[in-house]
Formats: structure tokens, sequence, C-alpha cells
């Protein structure tokens, strides 16, 4: 299971009106698998959507619908539900519940909660989700700066099709991204002004216009641990080799094919970033020509020339050799993928590149997988992720792999 910054918080979540709200349902669900407890309070709009009875077997917690609810024995459920969360999500937020918000209006359940929180102590995120035009309307962005204004965080909203049948912006995040963004919203961050550059996944180097040397890395670990700098407040930019994953959010991606092209993209950021963490798996070697035209052969499997062609190589610039290399390097973290004398031949890796900090895994056991084990080796000995042995998931270890990297930082 992976280790989430959610863990133990405690989340009010306040809907209001919209055809959105049945995301919340999987949401909630998401938030409590996460290791989140969820309180969730409605709006009569709200209810007329999705009831508080499926959100009350979803959290596993009663739900609130008016501010005059008597269960409390103060009889004021919007102090005591704001002072025991970490965080008031507005989820689906129509555009009079930031009207309310924006005007401080305490003309239901949730608006007054909004405006009776400790502001310091519980933050309020707001997902936006109302039709198109409902959104630009100079009324609502005048709505939503004042509530930017006030401290609230705005999340979203996306670009797509409407329940309205329109399409445009003012459509609610998908649970997933929703969920994404308040766990990196609750993340201590770490590395708050640090700037890191990540690179990920395999190269491509082409042989021809339809043949080329690869390799099995997925980019799985570089990419989780772009999420986790991003989640720890860290400007980063993501170098990525030919992979197939969704890019994190909040990172900026930069897509390459070949070792060289990765090496350009690289090299003129490395010296402004504080740290580059080279995770990608590039090609040692290359075709030394690339062909024009793809090789053709005859049948009986020789070529048009009858023999087998032979294929000339030349070694690929070496990209972490050359950021290590600057005149003013940032922090370098390598990564050795073997297949046998793991800590033996990563150590000696670390010291021909010259670099502070390798993560040594075993290739084989880790290409393609959602799992890994990684062993960090520095000049003063070498530390196992997970501590405790056996494999973990690899958001979970490039969680912890950043917060050993902001020590160091």
């Amino acid at each position: 299971m992976t280790t989430s910054s959610l863990h133990g918080k405690h989340i009010l979540l306040a809907m209001t009106g919209g055809i959105a709200g049945y995301k919340i349902a999987e949401l909630t669900r998401l938030f409590v698998k996460g290791g989140a407890t969820v309180q969730v309070m409605m709006t009569e709009g709200a209810e007329a959507f999705i009831t508080a009875v499926t959100m009350q077997a979803l959290s596993g917690r009663p739900v609130y619908t008016s501010q005059w609810d008597a269960r409390p024995d103060n009889n004021m459920a919007h102090i005591n539900l704001s002072r025991a969360a970490d965080v008031m999500l507005v989820a689906p937020a129509s555009a009079d519940a930031i009207a309310a918000l924006a005007q401080g209006r305490a003309d239901d359940l949730v608006s007054l909660t909004a405006l009776a929180r400790r502001i310091h102590e519980c933050p309020l995120l707001v997902v936006p989700a109302m039709n198109r035009e409902m959104w630009a309307h100079p009324a609502t962005q005048r709505n939503v700066a004042q509530i930017t204004a006030d401290g609230a965080t705005v999340i979203g909203p996306a670009n797509g099709d409407q329940a309205c049948g329109e399409i445009g912006d003012g459509r609610m995040l998908e649970a997933q991204e929703i969920f994404d963004d308040v766990e990196a919203f609750l993340a201590p961050k770490l590395l708050r002004g640090k700037k890191l550059l990540i690179t990920a996944g395999p190269t491509f180097e082409p042989i021809d216009p339809v043949r080329g040397i690869t390799n099995h890395s997925s980019g799985k670990m570089g990419f989780a641990i772009a999420r986790a700098a991003a989640e720890a407040g860290a400007d980063v930019t993501l170098v990525a080799g030919p992979v197939h994953l969704a890019t994190p959010r909040g990172v900026q991606r930069i897509d390459v094919q070949s070792a060289q092209q990765m090496y350009d993209a690289v090299l003129p950021q490395a010296p402004h970033h504080h740290a580059f963490i080279a995770a990608a798996a590039v090609a040692d070697w290359r075709p030394a020509q690339t062909h024009e035209h793809k090789l053709k052969k005859v049948e009986g499997g020789a070529n048009l020339a009858g023999t087998a062609p032979t294929i000339a190589m030349a070694e690929n610039p070496d990209i972490l050799a050359a950021v290590a290399n600057l005149p003013r390097p940032p922090y370098c973290v390598g990564f050795a993928a073997e297949s046998e004398k793991l800590a033996e031949y990563a150590e000696a890796k670390r010291r021909r590149k010259g670099i502070p900090l390798i993560i040594a895994n075993l290739g084989p056991a880790t290409f393609g997988r959602d799992d890994n084990a990684l062993l960090l080796i520095d000049e003063h000995g070498q530390r196992e992720l997970p501590e405790a042995g056996g494999r973990a998931d690899k958001l979970s270890l490039a969680r912890a792999l950043i917060a050993d990297l902001s020590k160091r930082l």
C-alpha cells in the first residue's frame, strides 16, 4: 500500500449543488483508502444530486446537511466541524457557492462553516464545477480572484465535455486528480524553494526509420520521484524518454527519444537546478549511422547483400558525468540498474561518475513493475529502502528518497 500524506488527516468535505457530485462518491472512497477520515457536509442543492445516505455509507460518518442540526451538544456544527479538520474541501463548488465564499455570506452550513473556520489552521480548497459560460462570466472570475486573495486554493477546473452538452472550461476535475492535488497540498514541503531536474525512462537509438535499440525501463520510478518532489514543494522539470505515462501534476515535462536529445535537454538546464536525479536508463551506445530507409532482407533471412547487416556502434555522451563535471554542478544523484554484484558495481559507478549519491537496484527485478527495492550508497556507506527490507511500491520509495534528499540539500 502506498504511504500517503493523507494518512491520519481529517478532511471536511463540503458538497454544494452540481451534477459533478457523483464524482465525490469516488473521491471519498479514495480519501478513506488513503488513510484519511472524511466528514461530509451537504447543501440542499447537493442533496438534489446525490443522497446523504450514500455519502454516509462511503465516509462511515453521519452527514451534516443543516446549520440547525441539533446533534452537537452546543448546537454549533459549523464551529465543531471546522475545528476538527485539517482542511476544508468544497467540491463540487458551484458558482453560487463561490459567490457566497467571496462575499462572506453565511446562509447555509457550507458557507457558514467556511466563514467560521480558523483560517490558518483549516485551509480552504475549492473545486469549481459549472457550465463554461458561468465559469467565464466576469462575476465568477471576480469571485474566484477574491477567494484566492482571501487565502483559498482553487483546484481546477478542467476543459472538456459538460453535462449540458457543451464543451469548455468549468468541468470539475476527476476524483483521482482532486485526490492527488489534496495529497500534494497536505504533504510536508521539504523542498520548498528548490529546483529539481529529473530524467526518466529509456532512450531509443534508431537504426532505421522503424527499428532501434532500447531497453526495458518503464520510467515509473523516475515519474514517481518527480511526483514526490512536486508534492514536497519543489519546482520540477522532468526529461522523459519514450514512455506511456501521465505527467505528474505540477511537473514540467520535456519529451525526448535518444540519449543525445536527452543530453541536449539536460545540460543547458542543469546549472540552474539545486539537484539532478538521473533515473533514466540511458543507452551507452547508438548506431554510428541511422539508415534513411528500412534495412530489407530477402526470404531465407539474409539481407539484399546476402549477409546479415553489421551495425557499427558509437558511444553516447555520458549525461550524469557531464553534469557532475560542470563548474558549479547541482547535487547529483545517479541510478545503477545491475543484474549482479549490486553494491560493488554501484559504488564503482558512483566513484567513476564523481557523484555524492547513487541509487542501486536490480534491473530485471524492477523494469515495468510497480514495486522496487533500493540501495542508497554514498561515501559514508549504504542504506536500504524500504528500511525494513523487502519491496515497496515505487511512489512510497520515491517519497522516502525525497525525504532523504531534502536533508542532503
